[in-house]
């Protein structure tokens, strides 16, 4: 059976070369691969904690990817948590397996814990892809106007990601986001004038590329 995380680092510390290292970091992810293949669901949020300080080293952990999505799936916060961590740290937009964790992200924006959306958002903001930020518009959009300042504040950080990344929605979402300006949180209000900033910018660039357009039309003509 693999060792504990803080038993890890003290071998990792302990080493005396960077050969020797090597030799740790191996023996453990050897370990771990067989307690991911052979579906061990007890040890799977401490193998994944452990993943990421293997990451942190700069060692391959890319085998771990889909463990990610399997806590982020768990009904416990704990795995949950660390499944979202490892997704925002070991996965990046351009990893296939992202695709995946949509409806996961979908299902924990509705849930019930601020918690568990504030993970959602902060996951959103992070790695959304073109794709995951059309699908996933709506229900972070629908946080602005949460209750919660907390929630409120993810949502709009994770409007940024999604209009950079979707500019044309820009549009729609323009009132909310003057509305956040009114608010009295000022975590909230931070993030709602970054929000702001962006979507100036975004309408500065579309009307920049609009008349450059039009430039050349002219010239053709």
């Amino acid at each position: 059976m693999s060792i504990k995380l803080r038993e890890l680092i003290r071998a990792v510390r302990a080493c005396k070369t960077a050969q020797e290292e090597r030799a740790v970091i191996a023996k453990e992810c050897a370990l771990i691969r067989t307690a991911f293949k052979d579906n061990n669901v007890s040890y799977r949020h401490r193998n994944v904690a452990k993943l990421l300080f293997i990451n942190m080293l700069g060692y391959p952990s890319h085998f771990g990817q889909m463990e990610c999505l399997k806590l982020i799936a768990s009904p416990n916060f704990p795995e949950k948590r660390i499944g979202y961590l490892a997704l925002m740290l070991l996965l990046d937009e351009r990893t296939e397996v992202l695709t995946l964790v949509t409806n996961s992200l979908k299902n924990d924006l509705e849930h019930s814990s601020q918690f568990v959306v504030g993970l959602s958002l902060t996951s959103v903001g992070n790695l959304a892809t073109g794709d995951m930020a059309r699908t996933l518009c709506a229900d972070v959009a629908k946080h602005l106007g949460s209750n919660n300042p907390y929630v409120r504040k993810k949502a709009a950080l994770a409007m940024i990601r999604i209009l950079k990344r979707v500019p044309e929605l820009a549009e729609d979402y323009v009132d909310r986001v003057v509305g956040l300006l009114k608010d009295r949180s000022h975590g909230v209000l931070i993030a709602a004038v970054q929000l702001m900033i962006d979507v100036v910018q975004l309408e500065e660039d579309a009307g920049a590329t609009n008349g450059a357009a039009t430039d050349d039309d002219g010239a053709s003509a």
